[in-house]
């Protein structure tokens, strides 16, 4: 939802498709949206705590929480500078792509899974250096709308790694209870 809000954000002055769906406080909603998801991934990996290095799954959840506060805070003022919230995406998106690493080491060599987490976890390392090199000045983007759709990029990124997760959890669960039909 959060991509898409930031998408819907693009044009403030105009587009008249895209814009009528774009909600006018867009900062507040996706800074609730990211607070959502950021307490659900922290709960997640409290949940399964000691299993599966979800401590990283809780520690990207902490700072997408952070990132979700930063729009909600009352405190925050004005422009901002990119490079806190760069930070913020960097450590997100290094927690996901060590906690992909982490699970590709409890499958076995050659399943479909085991590759799809090594593309996820390269694809978040990746991100996670682009964030870097943009924070700090090394590499500029040219628009303004460039960080918002470089950043929907990432955040359907994870929704899509999320939501993988979730059902291959989910599939797990049902074929441990025996509840699975073959």
């Amino acid at each position: 939802m959060s991509a898409a809000v930031h998408l819907l954000r693009l044009d403030p002055l105009g587009s008249l498709t895209l814009r009528r769906f774009a909600p006018l406080h867009a900062v507040w909603d996706i800074g609730m949206l990211a607070l959502a998801a950021g307490t659900c991934a922290t709960a997640a990996g409290v949940w399964s705590l000691g299993r599966y290095n979800s401590w990283l799954l809780s520690l990207h959840g902490l700072a997408l929480g952070a990132f979700g506060m930063i729009g909600l805070s009352p405190l925050v003022r004005g422009p901002l500078g990119f490079r806190p919230v760069s930070l913020l995406f960097v450590v997100m998106s290094v927690s996901l792509g060590a906690f992909a690493f982490g699970a590709v080491q409890l499958l076995r060599s050659g399943t479909a899974e085991r590759w799809l987490l090594i593309v996820a976890g390269a694809g978040s390392i990746g991100f996670s250096f682009s964030f870097f090199a943009v924070g700090f000045g090394w590499i500029k983007l040219g628009a303004p709308h460039s960080y918002w759709i470089w950043m929907s990029c990432y955040f359907g990124f994870c929704a899509m790694f999320m939501l993988w997760l979730a059902l291959r959890l989910l599939s797990q669960h049902l074929c441990q209870s025996g509840q699975r039909e073959a």
